[in-house]
């Protein structure tokens, strides 16, 4: 699905205007302040629940108000759907003061924002996303669960379920007298729950390889045949995970908390048998990120789901080549694109002539958008 109508009322500097959108690509410009990444942003949060770029909504709701509303209207997907045809309406509003959150789906109230955002499969390009190589394992933990969110529907719920089994078992951890018997409790229980997780985690897992190599294939760069993309599930499988619990009891008694399991599960990316973080380029790093990227739209597109893809500053990040090249596949993959830049938007520069898909073009200053 793609989103075709936004809405805000409150959310940062953007006007309260709806905003009709290409279910292709949509290019925005604007000077630094004028409200490009809050456009973004907004989307963001009917695809997310949340700000990509910010955890507090304290920060996102406009000064002097405490309730921000985001009201989206989704067509049914590029393959399917007739311009205007509206296939699901959905809206996030959250009150800062009461600190409640209110979602809807069709005019229906939902309670969990994965009822929201399987609607709509938003993946973010920007600085930040950077981090995938570069950070810790939660970063690449995000990315993979992301994907597999959006594959296996189960998949939401056994993660919620795991995290309060993880939270129970700390607690208990942390206890100054040890518990044995509830700690085999709860291991049993976070046993059961590690095993359907990470099963989900590895079929995915699989798809997203092949979709990966296939992409690495179509390059020439050197590093490219060298590269190595494993799945650390958190523990040694080939001992069950009750069984390594019990065999390190003591360290995690030392330590107050869960050290193995899916909540340690890590994309493991080498080069020479080293952590690409350490052997590669700032611009190969970006590269890479680039190519899981499209691997990820890559895998939902086999699956007849279009991603809604926000690209924040393109300009700033990626030369023209690399542009030019996550344009092309998006273009091939037909996601939905929104591209920010302070420069006018040069189409000719990212579609050879005679190319370029459908898109609009929208001008934004002091929060509102004027399609040009």
């Amino acid at each position: 699905m793609a989103l075709v109508k936004l809405q805000t009322q409150h959310f940062r500097n953007l006007a309260a205007d709806p905003v009709t959108f290409s279910p292709s690509f949509n290019l925005l410009y604007g000077a630094n302040g004028s409200g490009k990444t809050s456009v973004l942003e907004a989307i963001g949060y009917l695809g997310l629940g949340r700000s990509f770029r910010i955890k507090r909504h304290q920060a996102v709701v406009c000064h002097g108000q405490d309730k921000l509303t985001v009201f989206g209207a989704l067509d049914s997907g590029l393959a399917t759907s007739e311009p205007g045809d509206i296939a699901h309406r959905v809206g996030i509003a959250r009150d800062i003061t009461r600190k409640e959150t209110q979602l809807r789906v069709d005019g229906e109230a939902v309670r969990s924002l994965s009822s929201l955002a399987m609607h709509l499969p938003v993946s973010v390009i920007d600085p930040g996303v950077f981090d995938i190589v570069a950070g810790g394992p939660a970063n690449r933990r995000q990315f993979l669960d992301w994907l597999v969110f959006h594959v296996e529907p189960s998949f939401s719920s056994l993660w919620q379920q795991c995290q309060r089994v993880i939270s129970q078992r700390n607690r208990t951890l942390r206890n100054g007298t040890i518990d044995e018997s509830l700690l085999r409790v709860w291991d049993a229980q976070y046993s059961a729950l590690a095993e359907a997780l990470s099963e989900s985690r590895e079929k995915v897992f699989r798809q997203f390889k092949a979709a990966f190599e296939g992409i690495l294939g179509e390059l020439e760069a050197d590093w490219c045949q060298g590269l190595k993309l494993e799945l650390y599930p958190g523990w040694d499988r080939n001992h069950s995970l009750s069984e390594v619990l019990g065999n390190h009891r003591e360290q995690e008694l030392r330590m107050g908390h869960t050290l193995y399991g899916p909540n340690r599960a890590d994309l493991r990316l080498k080069y020479g048998g080293r952590p690409v973080a350490e052997t590669f380029s700032r611009g190969q790093q970006k590269t890479l990120v680039i190519l899981m990227k499209i691997a990820q739209g890559k895998v939902l597109s086999d699956l007849g789901k279009q991603v809604t893809v926000l690209l924040d500053d393109i300009n700033a990040e990626l030369d023209e080549g690399h542009r030019v090249i996550l344009a092309r596949k998006l273009q091939e993959l037909k996601c939905q694109v929104f591209i920010t830049s302070i420069e006018h938007p040069e189409p000719d520069q990212l579609w050879a002539a005679g190319q370029a898909p459908e898109y609009r073009m929208f001008h934004v200053e002091h929060g509102k958008l004027t399609e040009e």
